[in-house]
């Protein structure tokens, strides 16, 4: 049974068995068999990089629709900051939080409100923990679920503080009953977003055992919604925004670092950028740093797969929106002391060993390299696998075979043949019988030969096409 709940989801109608997701997914966790693309669900981080690339559009994201509202007394919208940054023109954050209401939620209750506790509460926690640095921010769930199965090294780095979307539902739920009288369970509680990690996150939450979001609603989604509601607000509208500029500036890369209030931090956004950074931090090559924060989309929130906006100018807006904002507007209090810090631990999920235990480990990663010698080296993907060694390693688990390599196939055929025509010499003068037999298998070997080789010249006009 897998261990973890998987947003990122294969239409395998759609699927034309191209190598472009193999290529480029960060932890090597989809194949191409039969012609057909399979996500291995250990390995998938649900980063959307394949739903990015794949030209077919096979890969897709679920979530909830906007009709799960109704199955609720009352509903509580929690936008994000990478929400505002969508609209042109925009220059209150008012404008959409009422616009929200008129779509038909009750209250609305703001993430970025939220993420101004956690950089409150993180700036206290650096100043506590000084043996522990660097700490890694774990706002991003993609990053979590990478450091989970792939660092583990890394784990105790990792900030134990909810993220703020867990934060915003708790805050919001319990004003909820409080102003309604409601029980819990009829109280609904949707997030609003950009990517599918956070699907992932409210299915499977890291420090809690449950999460308190009842339904994730997709950016894309909402957003032709909000456009008619909007210019419907008028100019006449109440003032409910509870954010600053910290709380905003979480909605692109380097945002949640700057509401630290320090210089010694990284901030890397793009899954390639993310991996190459803890790369060099398992490796010790970072010296003074107190934080680091790490966003798997491009530019950040504002670039998840689930948004419409072009993550760069969504960045631009973002910036522009925050101008004439106050620092901050929300601020700790005791109620919310209690809800930011986790409440369970994680473990390291070794999903990329390749036995049950250090010995097999060791044996079969021998094997792995001796597989790699075999093996061309071209990372051509022509096999399925995205790399040569993502061959060799498929093979010693056994799920996959040397000759699905084609160039190692082709050099075998042509050993065989040159080897087939040596015993056919050798036996000229011998059995006529034993030498027929011979021709006609050295014929049958050069046939495959040759029909393999016409079918890499249409693989590569197609590709060309």
């Amino acid at each position: 049974m897998d261990k973890f709940y998987h947003s990122v989801r294969l239409d395998p109608n759609l699927c034309k068995g191209c190598i472009n997701c193999i290529k480029r997914c960060p932890t090597e966790a989809i194949r191409v068999r039969n012609k057909k693309a399979l996500i291995n669900s250990k390995f998938c981080i649900d980063c959307g990089e394949c739903i990015r690339v794949c030209p077919h559009h096979a890969k897709y994201a679920i979530y909830d629709k906007p009709e799960e509202m109704r199955q609720y007394a009352y509903t509580v919208a929690l936008p994000p900051p990478s929400l505002y940054s969508q609209f042109n023109n925009l220059d209150d954050v008012n404008i959409v939080l009422n616009a929200l209401l008129l779509m038909g939620f009750d209250d609305v209750f703001e993430v970025s409100a939220a993420a101004e506790l956690v950089s409150e509460s993180t700036r206290t926690y650096l100043a506590e923990h000084k043996d522990q640095l660097p700490i890694i921010s774990t706002a991003c769930p993609s990053v979590v679920r990478l450091i989970r199965v792939r660092f583990p090294n890394l784990i105790p780095h990792m900030l134990p503080l909810n993220p703020p979307i867990e934060i915003a539902a708790m805050l919001a739920a319990e004003k909820a009953m409080k102003q309604t009288g409601l029980p819990r369970e009829k109280i609904g509680i949707f997030f609003i977003s950009p990517c599918p990690s956070k699907v992932t996150y409210v299915k499977a939450p890291l420090g809690n055992e449950t999460s308190q979001v009842n339904g994730v609603l997709a950016i894309k989604d909402i957003y032709p919604q909000l456009l008619s509601r909007m210019s419907a607000v008028g100019t006449d509208y109440p003032d409910i925004a509870t954010s600053g500029k910290i709380g905003i500036s979480w909605g692109r890369s380097g945002g949640e670092s700057s509401g630290l209030l320090s210089e010694n931090y990284l901030a890397a956004d793009g899954i390639e950028n993310v991996i190459r950074v803890l790369e060099d931090l398992e490796d010790q090559k970072f010296t003074n740093l107190e934080f680091i924060e790490l966003n798997a989309c491009n530019g950040g929130c504002v670039g998840g797969v689930l948004t419409v906006e072009n993550p760069y100018i969504a960045e631009t807006k973002l910036k522009r929106l925050r101008r004439y904002m106050p620092v901050a507007r929300t601020h700790m209090s005791h109620d919310a002391e209690e809800v930011i810090p986790w409440t369970t631990g994680v473990q390291y999920e070794p999903v990329f060993r390749l036995g049950n235990n250090m010995m097999e480990s060791f044996s079969r990663l021998n094997q792995v390299e001796r597989l790699c010698k075999k093996l061309p080296g071209l990372d051509c993907g022509s096999c399925g696998a995205p790399t040569c060694k993502a061959l060799a390693e498929d093979i010693v688990r056994g799920d996959a075979k040397e000759t699905d390599c084609v160039y190692y196939l082709r050099e075998n055929l042509h050993n065989l043949s040159e080897e087939v025509s040596i015993l056919a010499e050798d036996l000229a003068e011998g059995d006529k019988g034993g030498k027929e037999t011979l021709q006609i298998l050295k014929e049958y070997i050069q046939r495959i030969s040759d029909e393999m080789s016409h079918l890499d010249r249409h693989e590569e006009e197609e590709d060309s096409k």
